[in-house]
C-alpha cells in the first residue's frame, strides 16, 4: 500500500490557515531594519532549540540554554544536555540552507537531519543517520508504560520510502498541512533508535522552510508543544485513536502554528512603533547598543545592567556606561538598587511614545 493521509479540512482548520495566510501577508508587507529582524531570529533560534530538546528530556534552563548557545560556559548543566541543544541548532542551521529551494525532502536528507541531531549524544548509541535494526517503544517517561510500539524495523525503509515519495507529489496539499502530516507520519515511522521527536519537528520546520512558509525564521512552535506537553501527546495519539485519521492531529498543529503567527505579528507591530520611537531620539546620537536598549524597553517596558549586557553582547562596564548615557540624556530613568536596579523610560520619554501610539 502506498501511504495516503486521511484527514478532513474542517472549518478550524481552515480558519487557521487563512489567518496564518493573512499574517504571512503582513510579515511580507512590512519593513524592519535588518539587524531587528536578526536578533528577533537569534531569539526564535534559542527558544526552538531549548524547548525541542527540554520536549525529550534535558534538564536546561531557557537561562541557561540561552548562554550555552552565545558560546559561553555555564557550570553545573549535563555536558550531554548542552551537546544535544547544541547540535539542534546545527541542524537547525542546515536546514536553514534549505529556505525557498525546489528540491525534494530526500531520504538522504532525513538521514542527515538525524545524523546532526544525535551526533555524539547518549554514549553513541542512536546510531546516527541509520535506521534502527531493533525493535523500539515510546513510553510514558514518568510511569515507563509504553504508549505505543512503532512498526518493526524489517519495515522501516519501505515506510520512509512511501512517505518521502508522497512529500514529493503531494502539491494539492497545503504546505502547512504537509509539515503537519510529515511530523505526524515520521513520529508514527519512528525510523530511528533514537532522536525521532527532535528529527520529526525538524522535518516539519524544513518543510515549511522550503515552500515559503519560513515566516522570516521568527516562529518556534516546539515552545508552542513544549508549554503543554500532555496536549502535544494526545494530539499525536489522537490519530491512531481514529483509525489513523489526521484531523484533530491536524487541528492541532495549525492552531500552534496561529498562535506563534499571532504572537510574530504582535512583536512586528511593536517594533514598527518601536523604529519610530528610534527616530525620536535619533537626534541624542545614539550608539547601536542604545539603539537596542531602547527597543528593548519599549517592547519588555524595562531593562537591567545583566540583560543589556547579553542583549548588545558588553561587558558590564559599557553597559553601565551605555545606560548611564541614556539616563544623562533624559531618556531613561534609574529605578532600585544595587541588585534590584533596573531601568524605565523617563516621563518625558513616555509621553513622546503617547504621542506616537497615538498616531497608531
Amino acid at each position: 500500500m502506498t501511504f495516503n493521509p486521511k484527514f478532513t479540512i474542517t472549518p478550524k482548520i481552515n480558519k487557521a490557515l487563512v489567518e496564518i495566510e493573512r499574517v504571512r501577508g503582513f510579515l511580507d508587507a512590512i519593513k524592519l531594519k535588518e539587524d531587528w529582524i536578526s536578533d528577533m531570529q537569534k531569539q526564535a533560534l534559542i527558544l526552538e532549540s531549548h524547548h525541542s530538546t527540554h520536549i525529550e528530556g534535558t534538564a536546561l534552563s531557557l537561562e541557561q540554554a540561552r548562554n550555552i548557545l552565545e558560546g559561553k560556559k555555564v557550570a553545573g548543566v549535563s555536558r550531554e544536555d548542552e551537546r544535544e541543544l547544541l547540535n539542534y541548532k546545527r541542524a537547525m542551521d542546515f536546514i536553514s540552507k534549505y529556505l525557498g529551494k525546489d528540491d525534494p525532502v530526500t531520504e538522504g536528507t532525513i538521514r542527515e537531519l538525524h545524523k546532526i541531531t544525535v551526533m555524539g549524544v547518549r554514549g553513541g548509541q542512536a546510531d546516527p543517520g541509520n535506521y534502527r535494526k531493533i525493535q523500539n517503544y515510546v513510553v510514558n517517561s514518568r510511569t515507563r508504560e509504553v504508549i505505543y510500539t512503532p512498526p518493526p524495523p524489517l519495515e522501516v525503509p519501505h515506510l520512509v520510502k512511501e512517505f518521502t515519495d508522497w512529500l514529493k507529489n503531494a502539491e494539492e496539499v497545503s504546505p502547512l498541512l504537509a509539515a503537519g502530516i510529515a511530523q505526524f507520519q515520521f513520529v508514527h515511522i519512528h525510523p530511528f533508535i533514537d532522536g525521532n521527536g527532535r528529527t520529526a519537528r525538524l522535518l516539519s520546520t524544513l518543510i515549511l522552510y522550503k515552500t515559503g512558509y519560513d515566516f522570516k525564521r521568527l516562529f518556534t512552535l516546539s515552545e508552542y508543544y513544549d508549554q503543554d506537553r500532555p496536549a502535544y501527546y494526545q494530539a499525536i495519539q489522537s490519530v491512531r485513536n481514529h483509525k489513523m485519521d489526521m484531523t484533530v492531529w491536524l487541528e492541532y498543529f495549525v492552531e500552534g502554528l496561529h498562535s506563534q503567527m499571532k504572537e510574530i505579528q504582535a512583536r512586528g507591530e511593536l517594533l514598527i512603533k518601536a523604529e519610530k520611537i528610534s527616530k525620536v531620539f535619533a537626534q541624542e546620537a545614539l550608539n547601536k547598543r542604545q539603539e537596542k536598549v531602547l527597543r528593548h524597553v519599549f517592547v519588555h517596558e524595562r531593562i537591567t545592567n545583566e540583560e543589556c549586557q547579553r542583549l548588545c553582547g558588553s561587558i558590564k562596564r559599557t553597559a553601565t556606561r551605555d545606560l548611564t548615557g541614556l539616563v544623562v540624556k533624559g531618556i531613561l530613568e534609574k529605578r532600585g538598587e544595587k541588585k534590584g536596579t533596573y531601568y524605565v523610560f523617563s516621563p518625558d520619554s513616555i509621553r513622546k511614545i503617547r504621542d506616537i501610539k497615538g498616531q497608531g
